[in-house]
């Protein structure tokens, strides 16, 4: 039998979960609400979503995409402050995630990151055969970058930050970067991973767009999946220095960014009122969890995000109870679930959901 190299056998495959009918046909309940995957639950913008159904009746979906991203990524550089040359696009983060792993990290190479945040970072890293450096969130389940700091070796390659993180919604400040970027060897490359920047709120919150000016060794990761609604279409983008997305580019795929996707992020950036509306519906469900997990005697996170990391004593055990009443939720560890602010509606559905269930911590 063919086998894969150890490093690739390390690696648990990503499970994902059922689709929606299938769960409905299995479990016999109607209309599950999905609170497992960060989606905006107010869809994607109009005009991302004309833009959509104009770029298919133009009947080019027999030729490729603009390989280049050229009007995308002019449009991105206006509104960064920065030229194209400092843009890459992706098919969603994830896939950039994977192509600065493929690009700097090699056998015996180290990656350090924190435990538990986006799983896909260790996943890039042991592909290529690197370390995954894991250090513990701190007692606020933020990033210790201190801890983070103090676990770079000469084998460090690259350190990743999710920020907000993901599953906590918890964010790192500006001072903390400060401090970060002072004491890091210069050959190691810090990955920002930004995908949720969009519903941030705090003052404390830092301009990474500011280290990239500075000519420091960064790639800033963005989404059009979360805020922008376009999860379907993958598509993402980097930032960073042009002699760093160069050396990048050796590894990106033809094609990679599609030609639907591109036209709707295009597109979507225009819809301020879009991302107003979003921030507002977020905003609002995010103090109605607050108020009824408090009043029901849960604990949690304070979150910067679009989603909720709640503490429970059995999240499986939770999740499997809140399947059956039709309410789809994410575990996160051995003490904790995830689940997405969703619209009014939604937010009751998985609060009665959890009165139902009657698992409390």
């Amino acid at each position: 039998m063919i086998k894969a190299p150890e490093h690739v056998l390390k690696v648990k495959a990503y499970v994902p979960g059922k689709p929606i009918e299938e769960l409905e046909r299995e479990l016999g309940i109607k209309d599950p609400v999905k609170l497992a995957s960060n989606e905006n639950p107010l869809g994607p913008s109009p005009l991302a979503m004309e833009a959509v159904l104009a770029e298919a009746k133009k009947c080019v979906l027999n030729r490729y995409p603009d390989g280049s991203g050229f009007y995308l990524k002019k449009k991105l550089a206006n509104i960064l402050g920065t030229t194209p040359e400092s843009l890459i696009l992706g098919n969603g983060s994830n896939e950039l995630i994977d192509m600065a792993a493929r690009t700097f990290l090699t056998p015996g190479d180290e990656a350090v990151m924190a435990e538990p945040s986006f799983v896909v970072y260790s996943m890039a890293a042991t592909l290529q055969g690197a370390a995954a450096v894991q250090v513990p969130l701190d007692e606020s389940f933020r990033h210790d970058l201190p801890a983070m700091a103090c676990a770079v070796t000469p084998k460090t390659r690259m350190l990743f930050i999710a920020n907000p993180n993901n599953p906590t919604g918890t964010i790192n400040y500006a001072r903390e970067y400060d401090r970060l970027f002072s004491v890091l060897p210069e050959d190691v490359l810090v990955v920002i991973d930004e995908a949720y920047v969009e519903y941030v709120t705090s003052s404390e919150y830092p301009d990474s767009m500011k280290y990239l000016f500075e000519g420091k060794n960064v790639l800033l990761l963005r989404t059009f999946s979360k805020m922008y609604g376009l999860a379907g279409l993958r598509i993402g983008y980097g930032i960073s220095r042009p002699e760093i997305l160069a050396q990048m580019e050796r590894v990106r795929a033809p094609f990679n960014a599609n030609s639907i996707a591109q036209a709707a992020a295009l597109h979507a950036l225009d819809d301020k009122d879009h991302v107003r509306r979003s921030r507002e519906v977020n905003g609002q469900g995010k103090e109605f969890l607050y108020k009824e997990l408090s009043s029901l005697g849960y604990k949690y996170t304070p979150t910067e995000a679009n989603f909720i990391y709640m503490h429970v004593k059995d999240p499986l055990c939770l999740f499997d109870a809140m399947l059956r009443e039709g309410v789809i939720i994410r575990p996160a560890g051995r003490d904790a679930i995830r689940v997405t602010i969703g619209l009014p509606e939604e937010n009751k559905r998985f609060v009665a959901a959890l009165k139902n269930c009657g698992r409390k911590e």
